[in-house]
């Protein structure tokens, strides 16, 4: 059996190997002649999944290591008997993560000595938002949900969700929605000229979810105008040949690489191979824990003394620090135009590892239990 599968999936020996042969090409530029004599083909959000690439082959199993499908013609896939895996959630703890970071970096910004003094808007309430809003809530935020098909769904009233106007009047608002055109809801360009207008240079926005869903151009314009938000984009429009005019605007700019923590790349894999083993029947024998390795940090320690807000902050960015991505981004756009493209799929490529404050342990001398909580509630490992 051949598996052809994207190079940048992490650990595709350890999982695969002992599955079938396994044949790395560039996710990119993978062509028809790649996978035509393949009988499984694993793949990540850079690669076309559909008629133009697979028709003739032998592929009877597409799996992609990411949370959203966009990428993937599920119809034809259907229509030909070929079976399909996702790995819906596998990063959304590294998204959450990135998250509570630039939220960090703004309260430190807006001088606020409890962050949790901002609201928070969250539009796309799936695996990714959701896990965002039960963290927040967890850390004292208010948080106001907004997710149009959900709602229209809706069958009690566990749930109470807004519309994107009062959304998008909270003090922070950040994108979690997967992208559709021609839905009963679609995302292309959700926020344009009339949304952007309502935002103010006392909020901050954030996209880490896909790039379509801010018309950039528009966001360019609101940019260069007064009392304009802060933005913070992990995601863009036209990737990989992002538009420089829209990084030079922006607060904090990341190449997509929200969801790039290790335990996230290591799940989505794992979840992959789960699939694959059920779909070919075979036991499933291999886990993500036991490929882990051991992390640069460890354990960081905090006694009475600490501030509860400069701790927390202090632990997440020991684990992340979106600016060292921002810094790479800006002086890796100062390529020439016709080499960007690359280059921004190369600081993807070459990302360097990053652990989730599951791996940090933390000591907690004579700390208060609020702080401990809040601790808890981000997912660090603690001891006290």
């Amino acid at each position: 059996m051949l598996i052809v599968a994207d190079e940048n999936i992490p650990l595709l020996e350890a999982f695969f190997g002992d599955v079938g042969e396994v044949r790395r090409v560039s996710g990119r530029t993978m062509s028809p002649e790649d996978v035509h004599d393949a009988d499984v083909l694993l793949v990540r959000s850079v690669t076309r999944v559909n008629r133009e690439l697979l028709e003739g082959s032998r592929v009877r199993f597409v799996g992609t290591t990411t949370i959203g499908t966009d990428h993937i013609d599920l119809g034809w896939l259907d229509d030909n008997a070929i079976g399909f895996s996702a790995a819906p959630g596998c990063n959304a703890n590294s998204v959450v993560e990135y998250v509570l970071s630039v939220l960090s970096l703004y309260a430190e910004r807006r001088v606020l000595a409890d962050w949790s003094q901002l609201t928070v808007g969250i539009v796309g309430v799936g695996n990714v938002g959701g896990e965002l809003a039960e963290t927040l809530v967890r850390l004292g935020f208010s948080v106001k949900l907004c997710d149009p098909p959900r709602a229209a769904q809706q069958s009690d009233d566990s749930t109470t969700f807004v519309d994107l106007d009062e959304a998008l009047a909270c003090d922070v608002v950040s994108f979690h929605t997967p992208l559709t055109r021609d839905s009963a809801f679609p995302t292309y360009h959700l926020v344009g000229e009339r949304e952007l207008a309502m935002l103010t240079s006392e909020q901050l926005l954030i996209n880490s979810g896909r790039g379509e869903v801010i018309d950039n151009a528009a966001l360019c314009k609101r940019l260069d105008r007064d009392n304009a938000p802060l933005v913070a984009l992990d995601v863009w429009e036209q990737e990989p040949r992002i538009n420089p005019d829209v990084l030079n605007r922006v607060w904090l700019g990341t190449p997509h690489i929200a969801g790039y923590s290790l335990e996230g790349k290591v799940q989505g894999t794992e979840m992959i191979y789960q699939a694959l083993s059920r779909f070919l029947g075979l036991p499933i024998r291999k886990k993500a824990g036991q490929f882990l390795p051991e992390p640069a940090l460890s354990k960081v320690s905090f006694t009475s003394a600490a501030d509860e807000c400069a701790a927390i902050r202090m632990a997440l960015r020991a684990c992340y620090d979106p600016r060292q991505d921002d810094a790479r981004l800006r002086h890796a756009m100062k390529a020439p135009a016709d080499e960007r493209g690359v280059i921004f799929d190369g600081l993807r490529r070459d990302y360097p590892v990053r652990r989730e404050c599951s791996s940090l342990k933390v000591q907690l001398k004579g700390t208060s239990k609020s702080l401990q909580d809040s601790f808890r509630a981000i997912g660090f490992k603690l001891k006290i």
